[in-house]
Protein backbone atom coordinates (compact mmCIF):
# COMPACT_ATOMS: atom_id res chain seq x y z
CA UNK A 1 0.00 0.00 0.00
CA UNK A 2 2.94 2.59 0.73
CA UNK A 3 4.83 1.82 -2.77
CA UNK A 4 0.90 2.41 -4.61
CA UNK A 5 0.42 5.90 -2.76
CA UNK A 6 4.17 7.23 -3.32
CA UNK A 7 3.34 5.92 -6.81
CA UNK A 8 -0.05 8.23 -6.90
CA UNK A 9 1.82 10.72 -5.40
CA UNK A 10 4.59 10.99 -7.94
CA UNK A 11 1.81 11.10 -10.81
CA UNK A 12 0.31 14.16 -8.77
CA UNK A 13 3.62 15.47 -9.00
CA UNK A 14 3.99 14.94 -12.33
CA UNK A 15 0.66 16.60 -13.22
CA UNK A 16 1.79 19.61 -11.63
CA UNK A 17 5.00 20.11 -13.03
CA UNK A 18 2.71 19.34 -16.82
CA UNK A 19 0.74 22.05 -15.83
CA UNK A 20 3.72 24.24 -14.48
CA UNK A 21 5.85 23.98 -17.96
CA UNK A 22 1.95 24.76 -19.73
CA UNK A 23 0.72 27.71 -18.11
CA UNK A 24 3.27 28.30 -15.52
CA UNK A 25 3.69 31.64 -16.90
CA UNK A 26 0.92 32.87 -14.72
CA UNK A 27 2.67 32.05 -11.75
CA UNK A 28 5.05 34.20 -13.01
CA UNK A 29 3.22 37.09 -13.53
CA UNK A 30 3.04 37.29 -9.70
CA UNK A 31 6.08 35.62 -8.73
CA UNK A 32 8.93 37.22 -11.07
CA UNK A 33 11.88 35.02 -9.29
CA UNK A 34 10.28 32.03 -10.71
CA UNK A 35 11.20 33.39 -14.42
CA UNK A 36 14.53 30.71 -14.30
CA UNK A 37 12.50 27.98 -12.87
CA UNK A 38 10.03 28.44 -14.98
CA UNK A 39 11.76 28.30 -18.32
CA UNK A 40 14.38 25.67 -17.45
CA UNK A 41 10.93 23.79 -17.15
CA UNK A 42 9.28 24.42 -20.21
CA UNK A 43 12.93 23.65 -21.81
CA UNK A 44 13.01 19.96 -20.48
CA UNK A 45 9.02 19.45 -20.82
CA UNK A 46 9.76 20.27 -24.45
CA UNK A 47 12.85 18.46 -24.79
CA UNK A 48 11.35 15.34 -23.36
CA UNK A 49 7.95 15.73 -25.89
CA UNK A 50 9.89 15.87 -29.03
CA UNK A 51 13.01 13.92 -28.23
CA UNK A 52 11.33 10.83 -26.68
CA UNK A 53 13.50 11.42 -23.72
CA UNK A 54 12.93 9.64 -20.47
CA UNK A 55 11.14 11.10 -18.16
CA UNK A 56 12.41 10.73 -14.34
CA UNK A 57 9.26 10.75 -12.86
CA UNK A 58 7.34 7.91 -15.56
CA UNK A 59 10.34 5.91 -14.31
CA UNK A 60 9.79 6.45 -10.79
CA UNK A 61 6.49 5.42 -10.84
CA UNK A 62 6.45 2.77 -12.69
CA UNK A 63 9.34 1.45 -10.58
CA UNK A 64 6.71 2.15 -7.17
CA UNK A 65 4.27 0.45 -9.11
CA UNK A 66 6.03 -2.49 -9.61
CA UNK A 67 7.12 -2.36 -5.70
CA UNK A 68 3.47 -2.11 -5.04
CA UNK A 69 2.76 -5.26 -7.42
CA UNK A 70 0.55 -3.67 -9.65
CA UNK A 71 1.38 -3.30 -13.20
CA UNK A 72 -0.11 -0.63 -15.68
CA UNK A 73 -2.69 1.89 -15.15
CA UNK A 74 -5.62 0.11 -14.43
CA UNK A 75 -8.07 1.36 -11.29
CA UNK A 76 -8.58 3.96 -9.33
CA UNK A 77 -9.64 7.56 -9.38
CA UNK A 78 -6.26 8.85 -10.12
CA UNK A 79 -5.38 5.89 -12.57
CA UNK A 80 -8.74 6.40 -14.45
CA UNK A 81 -8.53 10.07 -14.69
CA UNK A 82 -5.04 11.08 -14.56
CA UNK A 83 -3.17 8.82 -16.55
CA UNK A 84 -4.74 9.13 -20.08
CA UNK A 85 -3.90 12.85 -19.82
CA UNK A 86 -0.22 12.08 -18.82
CA UNK A 87 0.28 9.51 -21.17
CA UNK A 88 -2.25 9.55 -23.80
CA UNK A 89 -2.76 6.62 -25.99
CA UNK A 90 -1.78 6.93 -29.96
CA UNK A 91 0.59 10.26 -29.59
CA UNK A 92 2.12 10.26 -32.75
CA UNK A 93 5.71 12.02 -33.48
CA UNK A 94 3.55 14.92 -35.66
CA UNK A 95 1.02 15.13 -32.40
CA UNK A 96 4.52 15.88 -30.37
CA UNK A 97 5.31 18.76 -31.94
CA UNK A 98 2.13 20.54 -32.41
CA UNK A 99 2.29 19.83 -28.38
CA UNK A 100 5.25 21.31 -28.15
CA UNK A 101 4.37 24.09 -30.43
CA UNK A 102 1.11 24.77 -28.15
CA UNK A 103 3.26 25.10 -24.90
CA UNK A 104 5.91 27.28 -26.70
CA UNK A 105 2.75 29.45 -28.41
CA UNK A 106 0.81 29.84 -24.76
CA UNK A 107 4.12 30.66 -22.64
CA UNK A 108 5.33 33.68 -25.44
CA UNK A 109 1.73 35.01 -25.14
CA UNK A 110 1.62 34.65 -21.39
CA UNK A 111 5.17 35.95 -21.07
CA UNK A 112 4.52 39.17 -23.72
CA UNK A 113 1.19 39.56 -21.54
CA UNK A 114 3.51 40.21 -18.49
CA UNK A 115 6.58 41.88 -20.49
CA UNK A 116 3.63 44.54 -20.97
CA UNK A 117 2.06 44.94 -17.89
CA UNK A 118 5.33 45.35 -16.54
CA UNK A 119 6.62 47.91 -18.86
CA UNK A 120 3.06 49.85 -19.05
CA UNK A 121 3.64 50.49 -15.29
CA UNK A 122 1.67 49.17 -12.04
CA UNK A 123 -2.60 49.27 -12.18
Amino acid sequence: MGYRFLAAAVLLLHLGFILFVVAGAALVARRRRLVPLHLAAVAWGIVVEVTDAACPLTALEGRLRLLAGTAGYAGGFLDHYLVALIYPAGLTRGMQWMLAGVVLALNAVLYARILHRHRSGPH
